[in-house]
């Protein structure tokens, strides 16, 4: 079994999942502010990856990232390398795959979080910034996890969206998930029952752990 698009899967969902961490706990923050304009709309927006088709998110990120979109000239003018089919492209791809399910965690867990204390951190004179990252975040915390184990593991078998705007390209961009499917069409079932047993053990813990905290935090 080649270990290479396993180690690439690791690689870019470590990226995509802290790059989704932090713009899912932004977002988070936003959207449980009640006084936060369009909230609904905004949250509908952040929700659509998880209900949309693959293929249609695909293309809307390779359109918005391409080398004629703005965002893909402005890249390429400052590295020289274009975003779509580059392990950048991946590492998007697996980020906005996986951001919903931080920021639905993220609203969840800190709208949790008791507003009493936070407005008792203010009256000790924390400013906003030390009263979320001391008092907001730590209490918040068990529900940020395990929106994260969730991210790293949507971005560890991401395939439609990678597919679309990386591509297959061995060493470069090609995945687990992917490796998997050229797998399957060489027919290399042994290559790809390895790596598939890999990927759904991984992913079975993830959601134990998940479960775990979820469970320690209900009980809290």
């Amino acid at each position: 079994m080649d270990w290479a698009p396993l180690s690439l899967s690791f690689q870019v969902a470590i990226v995509a999942t802290f790059l989704a961490t932090v713009a899912g706990v932004a977002l988070g923050l936003l959207l449980s502010n009640k006084r936060t304009w369009g909230r609904d709309l905004i949250d509908a927006v952040t929700t659509a990856p998880m209900v949309m088709p693959p293929t249609v998110l695909g293309y809307y990120v390779l359109v918005s990232l391409g080398r004629n979109s703005a965002i893909g000239k402005a890249y390429e003018s400052l590295t020289g390398s274009s975003i779509v089919f580059t392990r950048t492209g991946a590492i998007i791809a697996a980020a906005i795959g996986s951001l919903p399910l931080v920021v639905k965690a993220a609203r969840a867990a800190l709208e949790g979080v008791d507003p009493t204390l936070l407005k008792a951190a203010r009256t000790l004179g924390a400013s906003p910034a030390r009263a979320f990252f001391t008092v907001h975040l730590p209490l918040a915390s068990r529900g940020l996890i395990a929106g994260v184990m969730l991210a790293f593991a949507r971005s560890l078998g991401d395939f439609g969206v990678t597919l679309m705007v990386a591509g297959d390209i061995p060493g470069e961009t090609q995945t687990a998930a992917l490796a998997i499917y050229d797998a399957i069409q060489s027919h290399r079932e042994n290559d790809a029952a390895g790596m598939v047993a890999i990927l759904t053990s991984i992913t079975i813990g993830a959601l134990y752990l998940v479960n775990k905290l979820t469970a320690a935090r209900d009980a809290n």
